[in-house]
């Protein structure tokens, strides 16, 4: 693939954020659950009188029973979720009831809708915009899919338009312009299957992507435009942040593990070796010197003595493709998502394979912008071990359980209708659409 001949900013390097005070936050501990294809991370932690978070317990596991962000085997996975919760509860003695779970089944799709909603001339209250929020909810429930979130972005009380909060606003009619998150119902029925048999309910189910850029963009990112790609074991995500909101996201079913598959198949090796193969010697970028060092790669079948000699240059052969693939598929996203300049210049790479070496230099080649490695934001009694790009969604959700990144804070969107009010509603939306 020949290089983009544009001018190429140079890549920055890492800068993990440092965390704001969580203003609008819940009391007591709380627990959030990152279901990946190669690791399972649970995180329990607290808000402290100064607006901090503090991790109060950590447990994870080598991922099993999942495969590109669905659950593919209801046993080994209860068993995974059960002894890394067990971790994280030992380590905080605190007994979970409850937890937040990030998203990546089911084929995540992110969808805009434009709604209005009739006022007639006085203000607007807490129930208008909730109902545009539930008809937003309404519409996107179909074809067997089942929204998680329904984000206002702004609203627009007659002529003015980009309005944050329209509440106490004089208006004929209120528009607003929602970004819903869905998913297929059936996945998400699984996936909750999963969770109550390790005698736990889900209080929260958060985007993949969104908790990646809670914890790993600093604020002037999330303000100015930036999108952050979450490049996991079983999926990519990314999601596109600008004027401190998600205004896309997308998910890719290719991963670190499709890197280590295509080792193993192209150097007749097992999974294990082919893993350690890309962790010790894997790179992106090819080198001088890499048709000279020579790899012992042990062959599926022989005896442990074995060993075949690779040169580094074929590792890196087989690598390359893959990533390149995932970043084509990732402008081919951004392209079709036609969010333009509201992207920004900026890319921020999260998740343990975006530690391979090259992967940064070669994303900003591809993506044409300023590329560097995040990593969660500082979070006081974290392990270091997750402290880490791979453990960027826990620490994300952590941050979402706790209240930050969410819009109306002093209101609650899913609250149910009064049902005159619901009734009228319905009537309003059939008689306009």
């Amino acid at each position: 693939m020949a290089d983009n001949p544009r001018r190429i900013l140079p890549p920055t390097e890492t800068v993990p954020p440092e965390p704001e005070p969580i203003r609008h936050h819940r009391a007591g501990p709380f627990g959030v659950l990152d279901i990946g294809t190669t690791k399972v991370a649970c995180i329990i932690g607290r808000v402290e009188t100064d607006g901090s978070l503090r991790v109060l317990g950590f447990g994870w596991q080598k991922g099993r029973g999942t495969n590109g962000g669905d659950i593919t085997d209801l046993e080994a996975a209860e068993k995974a979720i059960r002894t890394c919760v067990g971790q994280a509860e030992d380590m905080a003695d605190i007994r979970l009831r409850s937890i937040t779970v990030n998203l990546s089944c089911g084929h995540p799709e992110s969808r805009l809708f434009n709604l209005q909603w009739q006022v007639g001339g006085r203000a607007v209250n807490e129930n208008d915009v909730r109902v545009v929020v539930h008809e937003g909810r309404r519409r996107a429930a179909v074809d067997g899919r089942e929204p998680i979130h329904v984000l206002p972005l702004n609203f627009a009380v007659d002529a003015t338009d980009q309005v944050v909060d329209p509440r106490g606003l004089f208006c004929s009619n209120l528009n607003a312009r929602l970004h819903i998150i869905d998913t297929t119902a059936t996945s998400l029925r699984s996936l909750e299957a999963c969770v109550m048999r390790c005698d736990l309910e889900i209080e929260d189910i958060v985007s993949a992507p969104l908790a990646a850029g809670l914890s790993s963009l600093v604020p002037e990112e999330r303000e100015l435009g930036a999108t952050v790609i979450d490049m996991g074991g079983g999926t990519t995500s990314m999601a596109v942040y600008a004027e401190k909101q998600m205004l896309h996201t997308a998910h890719l079913p290719l991963g670190g593990l499709h890197v280590t598959k295509d080792l193993a198949i192209g150097l007749s090796t097992t999974l294990a070796h082919a893993e350690r193969l890309k962790t010790l010697f894997g790179n992106v970028e090819a080198s001088p010197d890499d048709d000279r060092e020579l790899l012992p790669v042990p062959l599926v079948g022989e005896e442990d003595h074995h060993l075949a000699k690779v040169p580094r240059s074929m590792v890196v052969n087989i690598i390359r493709p893959r990533i390149e693939e995932t970043f084509e598929c990732i402008k081919d996203r951004l392209d079709t998502a036609g969010l333009g300049r509201a992207a920004g210049n900026r890319v921020v790479l999260t998740g343990g394979a975006s530690l391979l070496p090259g992967v940064r230099e070669l994303a900003a080649r591809m993506l044409s912008r300023q590329v560097r490695i995040g990593r969660p934001m500082a979070l006081r009694g974290l392990p270091e071990l997750a402290q880490g790009p791979a453990f960027s969604v826990a620490a994300g959700l952590l941050a979402w359980a706790a209240g930050d990144g969410r819009g109306f804070h002093d209101m609650d969107l899913e609250e149910e209708l009064p049902s005159g009010l619901f009734r009228r509603l319905v009537n309003f939306l059939k008689e306009r659409v």
